[in-house]
C-alpha cells in the first residue's frame, strides 16, 4: 500500500514539473554565431533565465541572417530580440520590424549614437572599424605605423592587403570613407570607387570578408595590413599574433550592434527586460573583455587593462557614423559597381 502511494506521488509530483516546464516561457535571441554565441550561452543567458523563470533560444546567424528571418516571419514573428550590425538594424526599422524601448531605464546612460530612431533599437556594443596591421613586418622593414585610410594606397603594400567586399561593413567603411576624403560621402560615393579603381584595388591580396580568413592571410604572413574591426584584431592578438589595431586619423567608423526589440513578439516585457540587461554594467565589462566590445552604456568604467583594449573614453568621441539611410538605400547598386568596376 505505501509503495502504491509513493508510485503515485512521484508520477503526480513528475505531472506538476513537466506543466510547469511547459509553462515557462521561451524568448528567442537571433544573434551572432561563433565566438559571440558561446559567450551569451556560457555567461550572459544563464544568470537571466534564472532570474526571470525564462528559457531562452539562440537562434544563430550574421546580420544579414537574421534580418532576413524577421522579414520573412513578419506576419508569425518567431523571435523576440535581434542583435544585428547598425546597417541591417536600420533595415529593420524602416521595414516596421522593430517597436520602441520607451520603458527601457538605461536608455539615457548610452552614447546619442547607440539610440536608434524612435528607440526602436538599443545599441549594446561598440565595434571601431579602421586599419590593423602586423607590428613585426612593419619593425623589421622599418615603416611607420600606418595612420590614415589613404595608407591603403601606399605602393609599399602592394599585394598585401587585405579589404572585404562591401558586403561585410568594413569594406563598405572604406568606401565610404574613401569618397568622403576624397570630396564625396555617402550621397556622392564616386570619388570612393575612383579612389579604390585606381590606387587601392591595386594594392589588395584579397577581399574576402571571413574574418577566418583574413586571420589565416596574416598568419601565413600573405598581408601586412587590412580593414579590420578593433574586436577581431584583438581576438587574434589575443592568440599572441602580433597585430595592432589603427583609429585612423580620419576616425574610425562606429559598428554598433543593435538590440531590436521585435514588433509582434508575445513577450514584449521579458524581451524589454532582457535587453536591458544587456546594458548593465557587469554584461557590458563583460563582453569587453570576452568580446572586444566597448560599452556603449557611458557610465561603465572599465579597469585600465581592459580600457586600452577597447573602442572607450576618448576613442569613442572620435568615431565617426554613417549615414545609414543612404547608405541602405544605395547599398545594392553600389555591390554591382563594386562587383564590376572594383572585385573583377
Amino acid at each position: 500500500m505505501q509503495r502504491k502511494l509513493w508510485v503515485s506521488a512521484l508520477i503526480a509530483m513528475t505531472a506538476t514539473a513537466t506543466v510547469q516546464a511547459q509553462e515557462r516561457p521561451t524568448l528567442y535571441l537571433g544573434a551572432y554565431g561563433g565566438s559571440y554565441e558561446s559567450i551569451f550561452r556560457d555567461s550572459i543567458i544563464p544568470a537571466f533565465e534564472k532570474a526571470h523563470d525564462v528559457n531562452i533560444a539562440y537562434v544563430a546567424g550574421n546580420s544579414t541572417d537574421t534580418l532576413a528571418k524577421l522579414q520573412a516571419q513578419r506576419n508569425d514573428q518567431q523571435m523576440d530580440v535581434a542583435i544585428m550590425d547598425d546597417g541591417p538594424t536600420y533595415q529593420a526599422i524602416n521595414y516596421g520590424l522593430c517597436q520602441s524601448q520607451t520603458q527601457d531605464p538605461n536608455l539615457d546612460d548610452l552614447y546619442d549614437f547607440a539610440r536608434f530612431p524612435d528607440d526602436k533599437a538599443t545599441g549594446v556594443g561598440i565595434i571601431a572599424g579602421g586599419l590593423a596591421y602586423n607590428k613585426a613586418v612593419f619593425q623589421e622593414e622599418g615603416w611607420d605605423a600606418p595612420d590614415s585610410w589613404d595608407d591603403l594606397r601606399d605602393e609599399r603594400f602592394a599585394g598585401a592587403i587585405n579589404v572585404p567586399s562591401i558586403s561585410n561593413s568594413y569594406g563598405l567603411y572604406a568606401l565610404v570613407m574613401m569618397a568622403r576624403m576624397n570630396g564625396g560621402g555617402e550621397k556622392n560615393i564616386e570619388p570612393g570607387f575612383e579612389a579604390f579603381e585606381r590606387d587601392i584595388a591595386p594594392n589588395v591580396l584579397s577581399f574576402t570578408p571571413s574574418p577566418g580568413k583574413t586571420s589565416e592571410l596574416y598568419q601565413n604572413h600573405e598581408i601586412v595590413m587590412s580593414v579590420w574591426g578593433s574586436g577581431r584584431v584583438q581576438s587574434l592578438a589575443d592568440t599572441g599574433f602580433p597585430i595592432e589595431f589603427v583609429y585612423p586619423k580620419e576616425g574610425a567608423v562606429a559598428l554598433v550592434q543593435g538590440a531590436c526589440l521585435v514588433k509582434g513578439t508575445q513577450h514584449a516585457d521579458l524581451a524589454q527586460a532582457f535587453i536591458d540587461y544587456l546594458l548593465t554594467p557587469d554584461v557590458q565589462e563583460l563582453l569587453a573583455r570576452k568580446r572586444g566590445n566597448g560599452p556603449t552604456n557611458r557610465h561603465v568604467e572599465l579597469p585600465a587593462d581592459l580600457a586600452d583594449k577597447v573602442p572607450y573614453g576618448d576613442r569613442v568621441s572620435n568615431l565617426v557614423t554613417l549615414d545609414w539611410d543612404t547608405v541602405n538605400q544605395n547599398r545594392q547598386e553600389w555591390t554591382n559597381l563594386w562587383n564590376r568596376r572594383i572585385e573583377r
